[in-house]
């Protein structure tokens, strides 16, 4: 009889963390795609695309509802040359600028994402949206220019392995001081939130491991 009860132990100790455990943390690099809307560039998005890269740390609170800190390098560029505007006295603009961006955003899930018991429903791939806010500090031509930014997006989850996850996010960030790009005001139109601020955009993928088990608390998992 101790024999059968020290098996059937052995057996749930072994069974239960694989239908059970769950994780609070998230972390993982992130490389991607940048684009810049602003003076040097009002149409196309991607018509000077550069790159990012940086990193991601992501609280889980639950199969809907997470938070995200971002840090990322990135580099934005644009020149007026081809684009369709006509500046004052017909002048071209170019520039390159490096950027260090702060994100702290939250994500909402349409789909219960993760993996579990059945009853649950959960999904192994949703898509979701993110909005929050944040702070770039960026380098043009030696000068340098802080501002705060809302970042406003969309992206997709895929939970290929039990604690790995890959992500794609597009994001569009709104910033405020119309100096990133080196240029303000061109138009001599005054400044305000709608008009002559820069946006740029991150499309990014993501790796993130998982770590940090939930409390099990009466047979729940938070």
């Amino acid at each position: 009889m101790k024999k059968i009860l020290f098996i059937t132990l052995l057996t749930l100790l072994a069974v239960l963390p694989l239908e059970a455990q769950q994780y609070k943390y998230e972390a993982g690099p992130t490389l991607g795609m940048t684009g810049y809307l602003g003076e040097a560039n009002n149409g196309n998005l991607f018509k000077h695309p550069s790159f990012t890269v940086g990193g991601l740390f992501r609280y889980v609170h639950n199969s809907r509802w997470a938070f995200k800190a971002n840090l990322n390098y990135a580099n934005i560029k644009g020149d007026s040359m081809y684009d369709e505007s006509w500046y004052p006295d017909g002048a071209n603009y170019k520039f390159s600028s490096s950027l260090i961006d702060l994100g702290l955003t939250a994500e909402f899930n349409f789909l219960n994402y993760g993996r579990g018991p059945a009853y649950k429903k959960y999904k192994p791939i949703s898509p979701y949206m993110v909005a929050g806010v944040g702070f770039v500090f960026a380098i043009c031509d030696g000068h340098n220019q802080a501002s705060f930014t809302i970042p406003l997006g969309i992206g997709v989850k895929y939970k290929f392995k039990d604690r790995l996850n890959l992500n794609f996010e597009f994001t569009m960030r709104k910033e405020f001081s119309d100096r990133i790009d080196g240029y303000s005001d061109l138009f001599d139109i005054k400044h305000s939130f709608a008009k002559n601020t820069d946006w740029y955009s991150f499309a990014v993928f993501t790796v993130s491991y998982e770590f940090g088990k939930r409390c099990i608390k009466c047979n729940h998992i938070e």
